[in-house]
């Protein structure tokens, strides 16, 4: 038997306290209230509020122009150079891959201490040193 439930989409938001649904009103209002100047200010900055059109010679300014063909050789000649480079690219080629250290006995950046020690005790193990039977020792 198998039992279907329908969920509504005021159910489906997590925050349902007064003050919360005042809130998420109040942001809506703001935006409404601030959506015109935000656009117009958008306009001016863009240089559409002016003109009506950006001129290149502006833009040449601050930054250097290049026409769409050439940057699309570009990327093309870059992916036939970089499918060698990506087969060969390696995280770490000095780490090993089952203890996880380097050359120098470190471990990956982005492992947590409790996995570092685990594998420690791990590797401890494996090189012969028996742990002691718990209990009493007659």
């Amino acid at each position: 038997m198998t039992l279907m439930m329908t969920f509504s989409p005021d159910f489906l938001k997590m925050a349902k306290s007064l003050r919360s649904k005042w809130k998420r009103k109040m942001r809506a209002e703001k935006r409404k209230k601030n959506g015109p100047k935000e656009l117009a200010r958008l306009k001016v900055t863009l240089g559409l509020g002016v003109k009506g059109e950006i001129s290149m010679k502006d833009v040449q300014e601050i930054a250097t122009v290049v026409p769409v063909e050439k940057l699309k050789e570009k990327v093309a000649d870059a992916d036939m150079e970089g499918e060698d480079d990506t087969a060969n690219m390696d995280m770490d080629s000095k780490r090993s891959k089952k203890t996880m250290l380097n050359e120098h006995g470190q471990y990956p950046t982005w492992m947590n201490q409790r996995h570092a020690k685990k594998l420690k005790g791990k590797r401890t193990a494996k090189k012969g040193k028996a742990k002691k039977q718990k209990g009493l020792a007659w």
